[in-house]
């Protein structure tokens, strides 16, 4: 009796080499081709995004739509108490946007006042509390995000905590970066 793997992969059927050609064909017609200068426009946004491309791929395929911008929360800022400056690591990432829309979610005891008057950001809303309901949360941050007419899923959420992530889950936004992978990667 032979073992695994007993037929050494060899086919002794005819047509292999039609299936093969067959397989190789559909798997090629999957992957979508792009034009090198769409492929271009989308590199340079990933930077006016300051993120790796890679990143921005994979948000851009998953939502199917550009990045308009980032709610990011004080943890991520590292701005933990009221009148605390934006520490300088923070605000060149901020300042070197592009075409980018960057409000802040305060958790308290920082002000929504105090992190959105800090440079590159334009504005800030207050942190959903950490005892708000599943639903509370979600219509708190949709409405953060939606206040000015744009979809929930053209904004990521940068964060800090497990808590933060959530919002990004509840609120359907295009995704959820950690504070390290945005503004060290």
């Amino acid at each position: 009796m032979a073992g695994i793997g007993h037929n050494s992969g060899r086919v002794d059927e005819p047509g292999k080499s039609w299936r093969t050609h067959v397989w190789t064909r559909a798997r090629k017609d999957l992957m979508p081709t792009l034009p090198i200068e769409v492929v271009r426009l989308r590199v340079r946004r990933a930077a006016e995004l300051g993120l790796p491309y890679k990143t921005y791929a994979g948000i851009r395929a998953s939502t199917g739509h550009d990045l308009i911008g980032f709610l990011f929360s004080n943890n991520a800022l590292r701005v933990l108490r009221e009148g605390q400056p934006l520490p300088v690591d923070r605000a060149d990432k901020l300042a070197g946007l592009v075409r980018t829309v960057c409000k802040g979610v305060a958790h308290k005891p920082v002000t929504p006042r105090h992190l959105g008057a800090l440079a590159g950001l334009s504005g800030a809303h207050a942190a959903p509390a950490y005892s708000d309901s599943w639903a509370v949360m979600r219509d708190r941050m949709r409405a953060m995000i939606t206040a000015e007419g744009h979809p929930a899923d053209r904004f990521v959420i940068v964060g800090d905590t497990a808590f933060e992530r959530e919002w990004a889950e509840a609120a359907r936004t295009a995704g959820y970066l950690r504070a390290e992978q945005f503004f060290c990667g």
